[in-house]
């Protein structure tokens, strides 16, 4: 099969279209054929070799964990779907990667909505997943108001549609050229950067009954006068969390429950037309290394993907 890959750490031009072979599903999985693939910031950071993670990486690597694409194998004990089913997912975590090739194995995985695109579809998975266990967490309830540190980014751009179907008001920091995108997302926006309370008390904000921290950009302290309860706040990304009594997670990787329950959740809201996955670019697979340098330049209005082109499907 085709696949992106490298076989050294480095830049975005270690990335090539290489062949190898194709994985099997193992019980519990299913094969897709990949029409669209992810690209994610631990895609990123994996390739630079700068995570702790990546000593534990075997070269050559495939990058990527979120696909969407047709069901072509399927492994055992897996009930639910059939050869030829449109599905999006994410591949088995422990393996860091996979997705970006012709064929990829999910571990997680919903049918996906038939009006939904590919791009959408193949760059939502573990966004939805690491937002839905993040405001499980968070123990939200009809009527509170959630407040999103980084809501234009991947995941926060996922986690503040998936809040507002569980009836909850959500407020959401982005810069200013992206609150356009905010307000179409059905959600207050409000400047990013410091002195948040300030800017809130200045749009009638009066009461943030729970914060999520996606970002990363050091507004725990702020957050945290701001609920007036540690266990009121939980970040995806700031490492400093403990020293404030704030829950840092870590998703599967470090022994959490997963979020699998927000994918055909996501899938029906599409449906309804009450949810979309924002896409900042979309690059064919010989464009990995140009998909990457995008990835890399922050901050991110939605997500980054590569799409199997037609050439390549046939």
């Amino acid at each position: 099969m085709f696949a992106v890959q490298y076989d050294r750490f480095g830049g975005p031009e270690v990335l090539h279209l290489g062949t190898t072979d194709a994985p099997q599903p193992q019980a519990g999985q299913i094969r897709i054929r990949v029409h669209a693939a992810g690209v994610s910031p631990v895609d990123v950071g994996l390739r630079f070799g700068r995570t702790p993670m990546a000593a534990h990486l075997p070269l050559p690597h495939i990058p990527g964990v979120d696909a969407a694409g047709i069901v072509d194998e399927i492994g055992d004990d897996v009930d639910g779907v059939a050869v030829g089913d449109h599905v999006f997912g994410i591949v088995e975590l422990a393996t860091l990667g996979g997705a970006s090739a012709q064929f990829a194995v999910l571990q997680l995985w919903a049918h996906k909505p038939a009006t939904m695109p590919w791009a959408q579809a193949g760059a939502a998975g573990t966004s939805i997943e690491t937002a839905t266990r993040a405001l499980d967490l968070l123990d939200l309830r009809p009527g509170m108001t959630l407040l999103v540190d980084g809501a234009a980014g991947g995941v926060g751009s996922i986690a503040v549609q998936l809040a507002a179907a569980r009836g909850i008001h959500v407020v959401g920091t982005a810069r200013p050229d992206n609150h356009g995108l905010l307000n179409q997302l059905g959600v207050t926006p409000v400047t990013y950067g410091p002195d948040l309370p300030s800017r809130l008390d200045a749009l009638g904000v009066t009461r943030i009954d729970r914060a999520l921290d996606v970002a990363g950009a050091g507004s725990l302290s702020e957050l945290l006068d701001l609920t007036g309860d540690p266990t009121a706040v939980v970040t995806l990304a700031d490492f400093t969390a403990p020293t404030h009594g704030v829950r840092l997670s870590m998703g599967q990787l470090a022994g959490e429950p997963d979020g699998r329950h927000g994918l055909p959740v996501a899938g029906e809201l599409f449906t309804e037309g009450r949810f979309t996955v924002p896409i900042e670019a979309d690059f064919p697979f010989e464009k990995a290394a140009d998909a990457h340098r995008t990835a890399e330049h922050g901050p991110r209005r939605g997500k980054i993907v590569l799409t199997v082109d037609d050439v390549r499907e046939r």
